[in-house]
């Protein structure tokens, strides 16, 4: 495949263009393309989604109805029509000598030319029956041309693109088979692949697309996971190793004086976790390199303690701390919270004739009046305010600091690593100040490590004594539920509901928030003062509410998913989540947790009319537990990871063929190894072939200077 005899590495597949493959014209390669294939390497790549086992697979006659189930299957008539509302459909009769199963296809006119009478396909559906007949709607088809092995090989294909598996099986076969003049370069030292038990690349590229059984297919996968999940982990451990090498932090004097004092005067006592977090925190800010740590804990775990006791050092130390947080209520929320806490705290000040003054908090948002924040901007500057709370009005250029000396930013996945990187930029030294940022969204232990990769952790996850877990109850919207609704308000409690939706939208049945707030307030709760909260709203109108809700002039709130993070009501009882089935997990964990905050017994109803398998399931999930952890484990199992890694984190872990579910213990694996590797690396070992195949697939990264230490 190229004049060179040196094995063939990563880099180079990925140089030689498609049209190198046998019956790779320019059709088909534009085909390829609008599948995001332009090289072989894209080809090899492209791992199959699943395997048929010719001696394996289900019979007509054996599948149940209601059950999914994969069928070798020939074609025996094929024929198109179009429904009454103009759109097309095409019915396919086919057999496997033990029955018949009619196929319909809606809306995907090109089925009629792409199954052919007398050839033999393979069909993965649900089987159902209609009219005394087996059929499927819609099935996944996948063409498989002649293949006669007993494992084959099935490919994501794409009908539009006009791709079939067997087309793929060729392609695949044609690369394997010019490769083998010059192999694989093989990337790893023996000694690691030794360690896994890890098959040499050559076989793990061979046996993945031409497996002659399970086992042999299962060995290759291992390998191509780990190789997959290997680079990211080298990739955030050298960020790490760079930042903690190269950049100059700062190392913070502090006694710990005032954090005692802030313990003594809570009324209650800090959790082991909360104390073990603080002394983490401790051990950084003292430290000469820069704290880079990520504070995750539960839903009501006392994240914001740990935040202050930290500013609390940092103050202490002669520094400014900055609080961001992503909306303008959960920044109002973590600004009362400081003021509570801290608002009675004196300061040592030798410029001062007193010798002392007061600690100085203040709140910068874009709510704030002009002439508010330009005073603010100018004390900021001077020195004079020594916490700021903010949202991402703190990362405007008109903000200077005097001397910055922690940023704490709060839900750090709605902030992308630039903005993180912006707040840090603030410090007006060549130290760069200290990062701490929390999350109140728990991850699985698995995609913790690989989205946050780069950040310590730290882990909070017991309640704080006297917190009584919330009762959480799977109910229909009935005359019942808003009686007892009503007998919690009797009680001088109140109560949050929650609609999905703003307003009434024609394809989702949701009740929405207007028409709720204006149904309860006209029949249910019509004695009761309630009020209503949604993102559409002017910011001022919002604080309105809730500072209604908060001094308690409001018995009940209706409102969307805005009170999700950080809204603090320990007066707060009931939540009532409508249509809880059109939220995901953590979602309806986050929500759940804006109650049960006092020293009463709180309640969540979620109220669902749906009964999917998969509604049921996560609904259920939250009636057992309140370990956000443990939910964050099952929501994986149950949506995949698609939805671990939010939109900033999207291209580095876009996995490829390793699952973060199913490959858990591979994940530690493969960080144990990067983390040997650097070591080796620091010792000569040469790793230039991992740091090709890293700068291949992180572009964006500036690889070669995260290794130049």
């Amino acid at each position: 495949m190229s004049n060179s005899q040196n094995p063939l590495t990563l880099p180079d597949l990925s140089n030689i263009p498609l049209s190198r493959l046998k019956g790779i014209g320019p059709k088909k390669e534009s085909s390829l393309n609008s599948l995001d294939i332009f090289s072989v390497l894209d080809i090899l790549t492209h791992f199959p989604r699943r395997y048929i086992d010719r001696t394996n697979e289900a019979k007509i006659s054996s599948l149940q109805v209601g059950e999914e189930g994969m069928i070798l299957v020939e074609i025996l008539n094929v024929y198109k029509q179009k429904t009454r509302n103009r759109r097309s459909l095409v019915t396919a009769k086919v057999t496997d000598q033990t029955g018949n199963v009619t196929l319909t296809f809606f809306n995907q006119p090109w089925r009629e030319k792409q199954l052919k009478v007398g050839t033999e396909v393979i069909i993965f559906g649900k089987l159902d029956q209609y009219r005394g007949e087996y059929r499927m709607v819609n099935p996944v088809v996948d063409l498989i041309g002649d293949k006669t092995g007993k494992f084959i090989p099935v490919y994501a294909q794409s009908g539009k693109a006009g791709l079939s598996t067997w087309e793929f099986c060729n392609w695949t076969k044609d690369a394997l088979d010019k490769s083998k003049v010059r192999g694989f370069a093989e990337p790893l030292p023996s000694a690691i692949r030794e360690q896994y038990d890890l098959v040499s690349r050559d076989n793990a590229y061979s046996s993945i697309h031409n497996p002659k059984n399970l086992g042999e297919m299962l060995t290759a996968r291992k390998r191509l996971v780990f190789d997959e999940l290997l680079r990211i982990q080298l990739l955030l451990l050298a960020r790490k190793r760079q930042l903690e090498l190269a950049t100059q932090g700062i190392s913070h004097d502090f006694s710990g004086d005032l954090v005692n004092k802030l313990i003594e005067s809570l009324p209650f006592e800090p959790t082991n976790a909360q104390s073990k977090a603080i002394a983490e925190i401790f051990q950084d800010l003292r430290a000469s390199c820069p704290m880079h740590r990520l504070l995750q804990g539960d839903v009501g775990s006392g994240k914001t303690l740990v935040a202050i006791a930290a500013l609390l050092s940092v103050v202490e130390a002669g520094k400014q701390g900055s609080i961001m947080a992503p909306t303008e209520v959960l920044a109002e929320q973590h600004f009362v919270s400081a003021k509570e806490l801290l608002g009675s705290f004196i300061l040592m000040d030798s410029t001062n004739l007193l010798g002392e003054r007061k600690l100085n908090i203040s709140l910068l948002t874009s709510q704030t009046s002009e002439k508010d924040a330009k005073e603010i901007r100018a004390k900021l500057r001077r020195g004079e305010i020594d916490i700021i709370v903010g949202t991402h009005s703190l990362i405007q250029e008109s903000v200077e600091f005097a001397d910055i000396g922690l940023a704490v930013v709060d839900e750090q996945h709605r902030f992308g690593v630039d903005q993180r990187a912006a707040l840090r930029n603030k410090g007006n030294s060549a130290a760069i100040p200290d990062l701490l940022v929390m999350t109140a969204t728990p991850i699985p232990r698995t995609a913790a490590m690989t989205v946050y990769g780069d950040l310590d952790v730290s882990i909070l996850n017991e309640l704080p004594e006297g917190r009584i877990p919330v009762e959480t109850r799977r109910v229909a919207d009935t005359p019942e539920l808003w009686k007892e609704v009503k007998a919690q308000i009797l009680e001088g409690r109140q109560v949050f509901i929650v609609c999905p939706l703003i307003d009434e939208s024609e394809n989702i049945d949701t009740t929405s928030a207007e028409a709720t707030y204006h149904r309860l307030k006209d029949a249910e709760l019509r004695e009761m003062s309630v009020g209503l909260l949604h993102g559409r709203m002017h910011p001022s109108e919002k604080q309105n509410v809730m500072d209604s809700f908060r001094n308690g002039e409001l018995n009940a709130l209706v409102s969307t998913t805005v009170i999700e993070v950080g809204v603090n009501i320990p007066n707060a009882t009931a939540m009532v989540i409508l249509g809880a089935e059109r939220f995901g997990i953590a979602q309806l964990h986050q929500l759940r947790g804006r109650v049960g905050r006092g020293s009463f017994q709180s309640i969540c109803y979620l109220v669902s009319n749906s009964h999917t398998s998969e509604t049921d399931a996560r609904l259920q999930a939250l009636v057992d537990s309140n370990d956000g952890f443990h939910l964050a484990e099952i929501d994986l199992e149950l949506r995949g990871e698609g939805t671990v890694m939010g939109a900033e984190q999207k291209g580095r872990t876009d996995l490829r063929i390793a699952s973060l579910r199913r490959d858990k213990e591979w994940v530690s694996h493969a960080r144990n190894a990067a983390n040997a590797l650097l070591d080796l690396a620091q010792q000569g070992e040469d790793i230039s072939l991992l740091i090709e195949e890293m700068d291949l697939f992180f572009k964006e990264e500036k690889v070669e200077y995260l290794f130049k230490s």
